[in-house]
């Protein structure tokens, strides 16, 4: 599942389902929508395991819901009930599920973590864990498009030559980077067959947040579970 920007309690600029607690918004209203989204996932006493995210591409195994996140940009479960989120503003949040396996996984991926191969890290941990990439379905969450996505060219090349295929030209045509483009690649490199997106561009969707747009704003989220 992923959220939006909606339905929760912070106030201006994080309104009002911001779920980041690295922003600059209120602890407390932080820890409301996090409430608000365990109790939408109905998953009992279950809360959403987090990350730290760096931007890097490394993995972790979640057997039990950790006190601490750890600094990964990726994670993964074979224990039914444990939810595992990524939060994002613009990059993209990747959910990854083997049913036959009974494994799941949830990875943060920007210009960085595309550059770096943190889905293919994560899809190789989890087959690693028991899946078969052959049978994962992924599903790309929402992010800034390729043409609303304006970086320097020299920056532009440097992950096209890490990421054939993720460079493009934006609207205005300037150098840009199509994240989702090199996702998708990435993906069929790594043998998953079954990829879907949610196409929305976090520039240009008011119900999302997007920090190419506004700036100081919050974060949304993506959430994956293994039912019971």
């Amino acid at each position: 599942m992923f959220t939006s920007r909606r339905g929760g309690v912070s106030a201006a600029p994080y309104d009002t389902l911001n779920l980041s607690g690295a922003v600059g918004d209120e602890p407390e209203a932080v820890a409301r929508n996090r409430r608000l989204l365990d109790s939408a996932c109905d998953r009992g006493h279950h809360a959403v395991t987090w990350m730290a995210q760096v931007h890097g591409s490394a993995v972790r195994q979640v057997e039990a819901e950790p006190d601490l996140p750890a600094e990964v940009d990726a994670q993964f479960t074979s224990v039914p009930g444990v939810l595992l989120g990524v939060l994002v503003a613009d990059c993209a949040p990747v959910l990854i599920a083997d049913a036959r396996a009974r494994i799941a996984g949830a990875a943060h991926a920007g210009r960085s973590g595309l550059a770096a191969g943190v889905v293919p890290e994560l899809v190789s941990a989890m087959a690693r864990a028991g899946g078969v990439a052959s049978r994962m379905y992924a599903v790309i969450g929402p992010m800034i498009c390729g043409a609303c996505y304006e970086v320097p060219g020299q920056l532009r090349d440097a992950v096209a030559r890490a990421v054939p295929g993720s460079g493009c030209v934006t609207r205005s045509g300037r150098p840009g980077i199509d994240i989702r483009a090199g996702l998708e690649a990435q993906l069929a490199g790594a043998g998953v067959p079954s990829v879907t997106s949610d196409r929305r561009c976090t520039a240009e969707s008011p119900e999302l947040y997007s920090y190419r747009r506004d700036g100081r704003t919050g974060r949304f989220a993506g959430v994956i579970w293994l039912a019971s």
